[in-house]
């Protein structure tokens, strides 16, 4: 049966001290409920309707989905209020699954167990067992071990406040029965609220089958309520990105040292050292060595690389047995082929390094194309700017260009050419030539030296 899916975000989360929703707040670089959303859709949910309010601005510049669906709760009056916002989009004969937005790491297994419980009866939760569950409301069973009610801690009876199993706030029901306990809520309450725990009794009085499914580990129910609480849940989510990388066959220097934003796909046998930080989609092929403090986002990284120390790969590939780093910098559009080298302090914008070409050291290669087995001097700069336009710097196959040369574009070196050391240039350089261009060198004997005035 096809299901909806109705997310909880309408809190500011005033305990984050923060200007921005709690619910745009990042676990492993991607928005809170952005991460909720991603997991309903890969589950093919047919609508996920967002219930929102503070920030809606913000979250609407922010957050996306194919078949998100917002609604607007414009005064919070309690989670039963939140969910009758969107009561007007559940259709009769779908099943709605509940879901808060700030408990990011709830996984698509966990809630596929909720929706093959609900498969079985006709209201599902989900509830997990704590150690010390003071404060949370308790799950209430009858004798046959269908659930009877949930019993607030300040409610609950001495024998309840025993139980260990409490409610997350997270549920299953089907559509039709949804809307007709949420037109009978009441806020007859302290808080003057409309809670949606008491659905569960209004189930209950009906006879309804209520069972629970609980998740692998508690830590996917968990709620953020202020950057400790986000940061508990961050180390959690690393912790299990980087089992999973080492699962895959790679080898981690320290797990807890390893930072992913995003989704890393690894060949055999890569070694990963300390403090590496990977965002967006990155892949990694067989052998690959990335080194201590290095930073790759959305790039390819080829067969038996390198990677050396406090290295910059962003939107970048790099092909098999290359060589990067340390201390060097690819940017977007980067590209090296098999066997090209690029030392410390070297940074590649929008070029091209052929297949066995070497940039050493204290080089800018931008807006460039470098052919085959080129050498690239020392301190040399592809002048691509001119305060206006950018223009392209090709440079042939096997061509030596010496250190602290200026290649002004739009400009090309022939293959085979050779660049004099220092040297700027403006015009063509022909395959096999040898061009030098720099200023004559004098020498002034007995030159006096300036004394302090």
């Amino acid at each position: 049966m096809a299901f909806s899916v109705v997310i909880l975000a309408a809190g500011k989360g005033t305990r984050m001290k923060s200007g921005l929703p709690k619910v745009l707040h990042k676990v492993g670089g991607v928005p809170m409920v952005q991460r909720i959303i991603n997991t309903v859709e890969r589950m093919q949910a047919s609508a996920v309707h967002l219930v929102y309010g503070h920030g809606g601005d913000q979250l609407q510049s922010t957050v996306s989905g194919n078949t998100l669906n917002w609604c607007l709760q414009a005064e919070q009056l309690g989670t039963g209020h939140a969910v009758q916002q969107a009561a007007g989009h559940v259709k009769d004969d779908e099943d709605v699954l509940i879901l808060v937005g700030d408990a990011p790491l709830i996984t698509e297994q966990t809630l596929q167990r909720l929706v093959d419980v609900k498969a079985r009866c006709d209201l599902a939760l989900l509830t997990v067992n704590l150690d010390d569950p003071t404060g949370m409301g308790r799950i209430v069973r009858e004798d046959n071990g269908n659930i009877a009610a949930i019993v607030e801690h300040k409610d609950a009876s001495d024998a309840q406040r025993e139980i260990t199993e409490i409610n997350t706030g997270m549920m299953m029901m089907n559509g039709k029965d949804l809307k007709r306990w949420l037109d009978n809520l009441s806020n007859d309450n302290a808080q003057g609220e409309y809670y949606l725990t008491d659905v569960i009794a209004m189930a209950a009085s009906e006879g309804k089958a209520i069972q629970a499914a609980q998740p692998d580990e508690v830590i996917e129910v968990e709620g953020v309520n202020n950057r400790e609480h986000l940061a508990k849940l961050e180390r959690a989510l690393q912790k299990w990105q980087a089992s999973a990388l080492m699962h895959n066959g790679a080898t981690l220097a320290d797990p807890a040292r390893v930072d992913i934003r995003g989704n890393v796909t690894t060949g055999q046998d890569v070694f990963i050292d300390v403090n590496a930080v990977f965002e967006g989609q990155v892949v990694l092929g067989n052998n690959v060595v990335i080194g201590p403090n290095c930073v790759l986002k959305d790039c390819e990284i080829g067969d038996d690389v390198t990677i050396e120390a406090n290295s910059i790969v962003e939107q970048a590939q790099v092909d098999s047995d290359c060589n990067v780093g340390p201390f060097a910098r690819l940017r977007p559009g980067a590209i090296m082929h098999k066997g090209a080298k690029v030392g410390n302090f070297v940074e590649m914008k929008k070029s091209v390094l052929g297949e066995g070409a070497k940039a050493n050291h204290l080089t800018y290669l931008g807006d460039a194309t470098i052919g085959p087995k080129a050498n690239i001097g020392a301190g040399t700069i592809t002048c691509n700017y001119d305060g206006v336009n950018k223009s392209k710097t090709v440079i042939g196959a096997n061509a030596f260009i010496g250190s602290n040369s200026s290649l002004v574009a739009p400009v090309e070196i022939g293959d085979n050419a050779t660049v004099g050391a220092g040297s700027t240039i403006t015009s063509t350089v022909e395959n096999d030539a040898l061009a030098v261009a720099r200023g004559k060198q004098r020498n002034i004997a007995s030159w006096p030296r300036p004394t302090k005035k």
